[in-house]
């Protein structure tokens, strides 16, 4: 029998890499901090990474089964509801990438990982273990729980999140960062959103210093909502009741067509968006984070979960292919993520500022380039309109740009 790694934190990432490891042998603890299993939170994007990683933990079936597989990832705007572009998702998308572009519910997707670990003999799933911190010597690490229990094995993965306590016994690098951002989130059934908005899409509708985000969920049962503002929050706080006031507060600008999204919403939620500077201290020994642990980013790349994914599969191979050598592992495993996961977050904030709520003249050329962008990326037989959508943004830019003293070249 190998020997038995501890998991801190049962969320996506934690419960992957608890099955990641188990399929190679090890016998894994996972010590989650809440009294049961459950996430919370509604929609969230995936990638055809995410899709690779869950072919490689065998859950790729059941990922595909609960997923819904839209066909486009549009971009509007938000102050003329005009169409500024989109990419096409399908035949070309997944012949391109090798697995689709779906949206799933978060607790749905979550519900899968706790049922394989709960199936998986080599699993152990525990609750109510709130761990604080953690001690090592050459040949164990051990996580310490609040209560005064120690759970040891071969070594520790943080998976705990983005206030993750293992990070900062290792990093120490404080509290997160506020990026300045609220998102609101609500979940509506399908015949509350509006009628032609029902697209099979992942919708962005940008506008200054705000963005309004929906695509079905469920089999199509229900829609996602996710509306952010930058509204400069000091503090930060997650899944806090808003009132229906509170939310519109950011948007009184949008079109009416947008706007009409937020007045079906129900029951909404705020969370103050957060992430962390990119670090390459990952690993102390026989200690490794993993996930928002490692590398929280912003929402704006729809990577997060996806990232966590990854890290799991990399995890459990570079412990595999040692074969005991632990530290080597974690080493090989840090090398591995550590710059693609930089580059990932640091590029979500590049996204949330402009993308995502760019303001006046940055706004128009944004979006020209946009555009443009994706008229020479997308598939031959939908290049005609976008290049349409360019050439208008486009003549909307200059006529902008020429009042300035100096005209940026486009």
């Amino acid at each position: 029998m190998r020997q038995d790694p501890i998991i801190v934190g049962g969320g996506i990432g934690g419960l992957a890499a608890a099955i990641a490891l188990a399929r190679k042998g090890f016998h894994v603890t996972v010590l989650e901090r809440a009294p049961r299993y459950q996430e919370i939170g509604a929609g969230i994007q995936l990638g055809p990474n995410a899709f690779h990683a869950f072919d490689r933990l065998a859950l790729g079936d059941a990922a595909r089964s609960i997923a819904v597989f839209i066909d486009q990832l549009r971009l509007m705007d938000a102050i003329s509801a005009e169409e500024i572009t989109s990419i096409d998702l399908t035949s070309y998308f997944r012949q391109r990438f090798g697995n689709p572009y779906a949206v799933v519910h978060r607790g749905d997707l979550h519900g899968i990982f706790v049922r394989a670990c709960e199936a998986h003999p080599h699993v152990t799933l525990r609750s109510d273990c709130d761990v604080i911190g953690y001690e090592q010597n050459d040949a164990s690490a051990t996580a310490l729980l609040k209560s005064g229990e120690r759970v040891t094995g071969c070594l520790v993965v943080g998976a705990d999140g983005l206030r993750s306590r293992i990070r900062q016994q290792m990093v120490a690098d404080g509290a997160p960062r506020v990026a300045g951002h609220t998102t609101y989130r609500s979940v509506i059934p399908t015949e509350q959103m509006p009628e032609d908005l029902r697209w099979n899409a992942a919708t962005l509708w940008a506008g200054a210093k705000c963005h309004l985000v929906h695509y079905p969920l469920s089999g199509w049962k229900v829609f996602n909502l996710a509306i952010t503002c930058h509204n400069d929050p000091v503090e930060a706080f997650a899944a806090k009741p808003a009132t229906h006031e509170e939310v519109l507060e950011g948007f009184r600008d949008v079109h009416p067509r947008a706007k009409a999204i937020i007045h079906h919403g129900r029951e909404w939620k705020a969370w103050v968006t957060c992430d962390r500077d990119p670090t390459d201290r990952w690993i102390d020994r026989r200690v490794a984070l993993l996930g928002d642990a490692a590398h929280p980013m912003l929402q704006y790349f729809a990577q997060g979960a996806c990232m966590a994914l990854e890290d799991a599969v990399c995890l459990a191979d570079e412990l595999d292919e040692t074969e005991g050598d632990v530290a080597h592992a974690l080493d090989q495993y840090r090398n591995a993520r550590v710059l693609r996961t930089a580059r990932v977050q640091l590029q979500a904030r590049e996204l949330g500022d402009h993308v995502y709520h760019p303001a006046g003249v940055h706004a128009i050329s944004s979006y020209a380039r946009q555009a443009w962008s994706a008229s020479a990326r997308i598939s031959p037989g939908s290049i005609s309109r976008h290049s349409r959508n360019g050439r208008r943004l486009r003549e909307k830019t200059r006529a902008v740009l020429s009042r300035c003293s100096s005209p940026i070249p486009l």
